[in-house]
């Protein structure tokens, strides 16, 4: 049994994407510090998670697996797995069904494919979602509790589904964004539904949301939409506040909470990023405090010191002040080789004073955390095919998943 520590959601526990005391080796190859590697039944851009000793992932089969030989639709099929965190060995694996047609395997849904949303976990259930075939909860030991349905809908691009659910208390919150231009909070052992916010404004909302607890005590859950910035409150799903952010198209980044601010960045085509102090009560444009055409169009950013740090899509290393929205370094990774755009999906995470960000193809990038965000290493594995998921972290651990396998690196 390992210690008991716990990756529970998408960038770990908040979504904080940070882990401070760690053993974790920060250099790596196909040969070097792979304690294991387990081969997965199908691709996925999902992160794995992990609740001490046992370890989430999602894939899917069947259909859009090659890309000369798509297969048919009706074909397709998702799963999620549970491996020992020590060994890789596969404990169990389930079978999802296919309960309403998926949107065809063609344009940029062919660049992450059907098992984007990465599962949550309390400890006691895990939760899977995959868009149109709905929402699944297991036991830990595989043990079906029950599913929902959340809609069968797409959005007007058809780019399928990314945003991964969130646990607040009791309640297990999805953005359905595509499936229903809604966010439904069931309640975690039952899956009754307890409220649902449904607006045409979360078309091309990707997002997962975050929890954000200002000062006044209360918690916010807050989404970043096309043009417009908003808290839902957790326990109800009524509308708090909003404010006009003006990054229009879809919003792919998670909002970064810290402190009393708030960041998002993202849109298309005319990107850019704000920060705005959280909380109050209905329109709150004017408590933007900065505007920035900096911007990221997959990856969430980490924060940490009064900095922003990420490298987005388009191999460009940036780090923000929070404080002011001043860019301090602005750069492009050179040693990107097959293409420069998309080719960063996965968020940045932090280990201690270092910032790992893995690339689609070119290996993951080691960083300085710090003003200059210096490079300091890259590492491959040699494994040809895509790396779109953002890892989970553990003290002497880092799991990184492709579309071909999971690797535990540690020494």
């Amino acid at each position: 049994m390992l210690s008991a520590e716990t990756w529970p959601q998408f960038r770990g526990s908040n979504g904080m994407a940070t882990i401070d005391d760690s053993r974790i080796p920060l250099k790596w190859g196909a040969n070097e510090n792979v304690k294991w590697k387990t081969d997965l039944p199908g691709p996925g851009s999902s992160s794995p998670i992990y609740w001490e000793n046992k370890l989430f992932v999602t894939c899917y089969t069947g259909y859009g697996i090659d890309q000369k030989n798509i297969g048919e639709p009706e074909d397709l099929g998702r799963s999620i797995l549970c491996l020992d965190r020590a060994s890789g060995k596969i404990l169990w694996e389930k079978q999802i069904p296919l309960a309403n047609p998926d949107d065809d395997y063609r344009g940029y849904l062919t660049e992450h494919g059907y098992a984007s949303p990465t599962p949550v976990t309390d400890g006691k259930h895990v939760f899977a979602f995959f868009g149109k075939s709905g929402v699944h909860a297991f036991t830990l030991e595989g043990e079906k509790v029950w599913s929902k349905d959340v809609g069968d809908s797409s959005s007007n691009r058809r780019w399928g589904s990314a945003a991964s659910p969130i646990l607040y208390r009791d309640l297990l919150i999805v953005n359905a964004s595509d499936e229903s231009k809604a966010i439904i909070a069931f309640e975690k052992t039952t899956g009754q539904e307890k409220w649902r916010y449904e607006s045409k404004q979360l078309e091309l909302t990707y997002n997962t949301p975050t929890l954000h607890a200002p000062k006044d005590g209360r918690s916010e859950l807050v989404i970043a939409a096309p043009d417009e910035l908003f808290a839902l409150d957790p326990k109800t799903g009524k509308k708090l506040w909003w404010a006009k952010s003006e990054i229009p198209g879809n919003i792919t980044p998670s909002v970064i909470s810290a402190g009393e601010v708030l960041f998002t960045t993202g849109g298309y085509p005319r990107k850019g990023a704000i920060a705005i102090k959280g909380g109050g009560s209905g329109d709150v444009t004017d408590k933007i405090l900065w505007r920035s055409k900096t911007f990221s169009y997959v990856p969430s950013s980490v924060y940490q010191d009064g900095l922003l740090h990420w490298v987005n899509d388009e191999a460009t290393v940036i780090v923000m002040d929070l404080k002011t929205g001043e860019t301090l370094t602005k750069r492009t990774i050179e040693s990107i080789k097959k293409r420069k755009k998309f080719s960063f999906y996965a968020s940045l995470l932090r280990i201690g004073d270092k910032l790992v960000a893995v690339s689609r193809r070119d290996g993951t990038f080691i960083f300085e955390a710090n003003k200059e965000m210096k490079q300091v290493g890259v590492n491959s594995l040699g494994d040809e095919s895509d790396f779109n998921a953002t890892p989970a972290l553990a003290k002497d651990a880092i799991y990184l998943r492709s579309n071909k396998a999971i690797y535990c690196i540690a020494k």
